[in-house]
């Protein structure tokens, strides 16, 4: 394949990116960069009652997050510009009233009340949603059933009207989609779909055919709940005479229970639904870019960490599967836990700042982030979990697990705990290390012949608050001996009552 390949991304700006409209982008972007070819961003904004303000450039932060670099698009430029719907629609127009003149299109000037009338009156329980098509459109208000002079009348009175297109009756639509193989739909399935709205404005079916022709796209790639409107799309490349792009149509990213990811699917299996939960949880983009490429796609071996690079260099639609893909929460984290571990504690030190400023906590010291990062790195998969796992670095506890406290915490504890006290006072700063207070930390055990964790988990819990952690002793080094006694004396008064 040639240098010529040209793919495009197109969202609607209505919400916050989708993880499967990522996934969308990214398999676009490999493609694109698979043969050497380009790859666009095309904002579909032409539903203005749907749009959410700031959507647009949620979309390209999470794309830019993602490494997904944009070679056309909006404020990028590009030579088949402008890149937002909205910007033109005097080009759309120009093509629907050219199917109008074709007689390929035509005028509908029915009113919601005469729709939900057809509708009504032609259900059955065999067709339970009656359409505007080949069948219906000739007992409806459009200038197929009126004259020349009364639909004149019409438009020059202010009339509404749409413009729909002239659906054929009785044939097959055939196409071959580069994912499913031969795709046959017919006419008599379809309606006579929207091409210009009553607002004026292009619906999404002739905007994203009039773009895509113009914009020299070579293959459409997109979800498999594009796949109705297809024959749709080919219909209107087969009345403007043009060749239609090659069509590949991924298969879904399926809920852990069943059916199709939806935002409210994922809120009920606990997971996040858009890119932006993802970013603000400390995920590393590699990780979801690798997960994500596995989500319906493999490269045919058991290798399953591929950098961007070599998923460029791998990705092929015929190793894209038709089967749904369920969305495994478990792997993603699998993952994230790889690439994190991965990183240097010079990379994640700026992370940690920011992270730890969101919850009012300002560190002066670059060198206790750092060792901090080293004690939490083997425990955690990002920065969110490291400030959330490991803030006792940071400020002493004020609660105790209560497991812990259970287990841990008995009646002669803090007799214990007070002895190892008394002995930490009898090092200098200097001395305060690791390898010190495990040896008299092990002294106070042989002298009272207990077991090593029935001193060291309540010494635990009066530190971090937790039953669990990194290296107890290192953990204590680095807080300092003043902090380490405190919190001991303080644990006494407070787990004793």
């Amino acid at each position: 394949m040639t240098d010529t390949v040209r793919v495009r991304f197109a969202p609607s700006p209505t919400g916050w990116l989708h993880i499967g409209g990522l996934r969308t982008a990214l398999y676009n972007y490999l493609f694109a960069r698979h043969h050497g070819g380009t790859f666009i961003l095309r904002i579909e904004d032409t539903d203005q009652n749907r749009y959410v303000d700031g959507a647009e450039a949620d979309i390209i932060k999470s794309l830019e997050w993602a490494g997904l670099k944009i070679d056309e698009g909006p404020d990028y430029g590009g030579k088949t510009g402008p890149y937002r719907q909205s910007e033109r629609s005097e080009i759309y127009k120009k093509y629907a009233y050219e199917l109008l003149e074709r007689g390929l299109a035509y005028y509908a000037f029915d009113t919601p009340e005469e729709l939900e009338s057809m509708r009504e009156s032609l259900k059955t329980p065999e067709n339970p949603t009656p359409k505007y098509d080949v069948f219906t459109r000739q007992s409806m208000q459009n200038s197929l059933t009126l004259d020349e002079a009364k639909t004149r009348q019409k438009l020059e009175s202010g009339q509404p009207f749409v413009i729909r297109l002239k659906v054929p009756e009785n044939e097959q639509i055939r196409f071959h989609d580069e994912i499913r193989d031969w795709v046959t739909f017919e006419t008599n399935g379809l309606d006579d779909q929207i091409l210009i709205k009553s607002d004026g404005l292009p619906t999404y079916h002739l905007a994203n055919v009039v773009d895509d022709h113009l914009m020299g796209i070579t293959h459409v790639i997109r979800g498999e709940e594009w796949l109705s409107s297809a024959p749709k799309h080919i219909l209107l490349y087969r009345s403007f005479g043009w060749e239609p792009p090659k069509m590949a149509h991924l298969p879904l990213i399926m809920s852990p229970s069943g059916g199709k990811l939806s935002k409210r699917k994922a809120e009920e299996q606990g997971i996040m639904a858009n890119v932006k939960d993802y970013i603000e949880s400390g995920y590393t983009p590699e990780a979801v870019v690798n997960f994500l490429a596995y989500l319906g796609w493999s490269p045919g071996d058991d290798n399953e960490i591929m950098t961007l690079d070599e998923l460029c260099s791998a990705f092929t639609l015929e190793r894209v599967s038709k089967a749904g893909a369920i969305f495994n929460q478990q792997k993603l984290d699998w993952y994230n836990e790889q690439y994190f571990r991965k990183r240097t504690p010079e990379s994640i030190l700026p992370e940690l700042k920011s992270e730890l400023e969101k919850h009012g906590i300002t560190l002066h010291d670059d060198a206790f982030g750092l060792k901090v990062i080293e004690l939490m790195i083997e425990r955690v998969a990002s920065v969110v979990e490291m400030v959330d796992n490991g803030s006792f670095f940071f400020k002493p506890p004020t609660t105790y697990d209560e497991k812990t406290k259970a287990k841990a915490w008995k009646e002669s504890t803090d007799k214990s705990v007070g002895k190892y006290v008394d002995r930490l006072s009898t090092l200098t700063e200097s001395e305060f290390k690791a390898e010190a207070l495990k040896v008299l930390l092990t002294s106070i055990v042989e002298e009272e012949g207990i077991g090593f964790g029935k001193l060291m988990s309540p010494i635990r819990l009066a530190v971090t608050g937790l039953g669990g952690g990194p290296d107890l002793f290192q953990t204590m080094e680095l807080i300092g001996k003043k902090e380490t006694t405190q919190r001991l004396e303080i644990a006494i008064q407070k787990l004793n009552s």
